[in-house]
């Protein structure tokens, strides 16, 4: 009896859950079914009230990327500053006269930066650095998330406090970001096709070569679509008592009817972040090397690894920021429709 009560449970549970699916595998879905509400602002007017939030709070958040980058620094570590010297005296020696000019700073300052970017100057991290650069990165994102959901409520509060209370579901976020890695293996495989492909030959043309294309992009749309959800239970798992199957589950429900439009939402937060990159740090590369022209000595001043590692610290604020801003719009507008 007691088995058919929890047959009869689960069966009941799994019929409330089909019904908040407005989509069902090989059956059509109309339009109307699944269009919902997505009264937010436009792209530019929302990064900037995002921008506005962060500064109101400007003080906090200064804090947080000053702690986020001492911790980063005593137990992960920064780039090499002899590698990034290196790497700049070969363009220096191997370019020639193609770099003179402004337009020529400006081209050696991006190449320069396109490979510090990219990990030119890291070191290779151990394993205890790597899990200690993951844990950093998700308590900044739980902290941020902490204060700006007690800051926005009109509670005064300070950093320190963040710091002490929003740790508390590390485990259900550290579970929420093992999923998020998982849904990335598509991305991953993509990737490692192309490289495989590239050195081969086999994308040089023909069906081969379009098959690959095809089958790179459903991965890529694989992952996409499964990550479009996962950033916003990150930001429900820290809610108190909140388990992560729960927060994924509520997360998928609440992104139904409206995925794609947030998935752009979400690379438009990319590129803004990429963009802020280019901007403050080719100026940086071009100051570096002017004070290097001058100082010799000054070489082995880390100048733009340090301003790196604060960029990476800014960057996990910004995204974290934005994302739970983004879903707080996404609650507000499902509970106040138009």
């Amino acid at each position: 009896m007691a088995k058919k009560n929890k047959y009869k449970q689960a069966t009941e549970k799994f019929k409330k859950y089909l019904s908040t699916r407005t989509h069902r595998s090989f059956k059509r879905t109309r339009r109307r079914d699944y269009v919902r509400s997505f009264q937010l602002p436009g792209y530019f007017s929302f990064t900037i009230y995002v921008a506005k939030t962060i500064w109101k709070y400007r003080k906090t958040f200064i804090l947080l990327a000053i702690l986020y980058s001492v911790f980063t620094l005593l137990m992960v570590g920064i780039g090499s500053q002899d590698l990034y010297s290196t790497i700049s005296k070969t363009l220096n020696t191997t370019s020639g006269d193609f770099f003179n000019g402004v337009l020529g700073q400006i081209g050696k300052s991006g190449l320069l930066f396109l490979t510090t970017a990219t990990g030119g100057i890291s070191q290779t991290l151990t394993e205890a650095q790597q899990v200690y650069a993951g844990i950093i990165t998700l308590l900044t994102w739980m902290t941020t998330v902490w204060l700006l959901r007690n800051l926005m409520a009109g509670h005064k509060v300070k950093m320190r406090d963040g710091l002490y209370s929003a740790g508390a579901p590390i485990v259900a976020t550290f579970i929420i970001a093992l999923v998020f890695i998982v849904q990335l293996l598509p991305l991953a495989l993509a990737v490692i096709g192309y490289s495989a492909a590239s050195s081969t030959g086999l994308l040089s043309g023909g069906v081969e070569a379009m098959l690959f294309w095809i089958a790179a992009l459903l991965l890529v749309v694989l992952s996409l679509y499964w990550i479009t959800s996962t950033f916003f239970a990150m930001v429900i798992v820290t809610l108190p008592g909140m388990y992560p199957y729960q927060a994924l589950k509520t997360a998928s429900e609440l992104v139904i009817g409206r995925r794609l439009r947030i998935l752009m939402r979400i690379i438009w937060m990319f590129i803004v972040t990429a963009i802020a990159w280019v901007i403050v740090m080719i100026p940086i590369i071009i100051i570096d090397s002017w004070i290097v022209s001058l100082f010799s000595a000054a070489s082995s001043l880390p100048i733009v690894p340090l301003a790196l590692l604060i960029m990476g610290a800014i960057s996990v604020i910004w995204i974290s920021s934005y994302i739970y801003l983004l879903y707080r719009k996404v609650v507000d507008d499902d509970t106040n429709p138009a």
